[in-house]
């Protein structure tokens, strides 16, 4: 029989774990930790007050820190919990950060072993001109390399990192596949959903849609910063044929990508996964998606849908979206993207590290 481990899962405190709405990473740390526990893990959530867990909850702040209004660049709290967390570490078989690079130096502070997996994209800005200082973040991340033991969610993502580390994993994101019902018959309209920002290709889904005279659906969470963005590039366009829905709750989100043909997620950024595209398929829906980060990973072009090179290649894709089966789509979501397969890997990673 397995030892039974004690884990310290360490989630951002932006939002509540798992969040009331917009929060991927959120979900992803839920699923894992929930899931742990049901296999028998001691397992404590280091989160924000508001969380609902079944395992041992330790917060420092009551509330997720978006409630609060805290600006996304202040780190106070999250380090606070960082330290909360650091205070307890040799009370744990290991520390599972989700923190980015804000763990890194401190983890050798600490005799257990500190797993980071990577939720975020980790390449140079495309803009950064050669004699140019390298971002901050890429500079801590290079300065840890050789002790950083470090997942990654997609081959794309690892391949493509800025940063390359001795000691590294690939571990897909999962999903609960229960919480996301199968939809056969679709109504005649096409969606985009994620945050609203341009590099998640909203502007593109639009134009896709007006050149073809579709029916488009939007959905997102709309940041404050992104207001100005939104009222005059995004509001313009919204008529009776394309509606902007507003952030969807959990609840919400089933019926959203079920109804749909297909998802549209034409990403201008490397994708490190791309949870969007997962739960649509799990709905049924298949996805259209440019060929960038992960798209090619997690969809399976002209199964579960197709992964295109621009704009034209989206329209055409739209045209012949009703060849591609459904249930194949919902099909790939079980077989590859589950949280009980993600979960399962992390256990075992866990007890490879342990043993070291």
């Amino acid at each position: 029989m397995k030892k039974k481990l004690k884990i310290a899962q360490i989630a951002p405190l932006w939002f509540s774990i798992p969040p009331e709405k917009y929060g991927g990473i959120e979900r992803i740390i839920s699923s894992l930790t929930e899931e742990l526990v049901r296999m028998g893990h001691d397992v404590t959530l280091f989160a924000s007050g508001d969380s609902k867990t079944r395992a041992k909850l330790i917060s420092v702040y009551p509330e997720a820190l978006i409630k609060a209004e805290y600006n996304w660049q202040d780190p106070v709290w999250n380090l606070e919990n960082l330290s909360e967390v650091l205070k307890k570490a040799n009370d744990f078989d290991i520390l599972h950060s989700h923190l980015d690079f804000w763990t890194l130096s401190f983890q050798d502070l600490t005799k257990t072993p500190v797993l980071h997996t990577l939720h975020n994209q980790l390449y140079k800005a495309s803009i950064t001109r050669e004699g140019e200082r390298k971002p901050t973040r890429i500079q801590i991340f290079e300065k840890h390399r050789k002790e950083t033991l470090a997942v990654f969610i997609s081959k794309s993502q690892r391949s493509k990192s800025a940063v390359k580390f001795p000691t590294s994993w690939v571990i897909y994101n999962g999903i609960d596949i229960s919480q996301f019902k199968f939809n056969p018959k679709p109504q005649d309209h096409f969606i985009w959903i994620a945050r609203i920002d341009p590099f998640k290709g909203i502007e593109n889904a639009i134009l896709a849609c007006k050149k073809t005279g579709a029916k488009l659906l939007l959905a997102g969470r709309l940041d404050p910063n992104k207001e100005e963005y939104f009222q005059k590039k995004i509001k313009p366009h919204l008529s009776r044929k394309i509606r902007y829905v507003g952030e969807l709750s959990q609840k919400e989100l089933s019926g959203f990508y079920g109804s749909a043909r297909a998802l549209l997620y034409p990403i201008e950024w490397e994708e490190p996964f791309g949870l969007v595209m997962v739960e649509a398929m799990a709905c049924g829906t298949p996805v259209i998606v440019f060929d960038r980060g992960s798209a090619k990973e997690v969809v399976k072009d002209r199964k579960t849908g197709f992964v295109v090179k621009n704009i034209k290649g989206m329209i055409k894709a739209m045209k012949k979206i009703d060849q591609i089966d459904r249930l194949k789509c919902r099909e790939r979501v079980k077989n590859h993207f589950s949280y009980q397969k993600m979960v399962a890997e992390y256990e075992k990673l866990y007890y490879k590290l342990i043993k070291k």
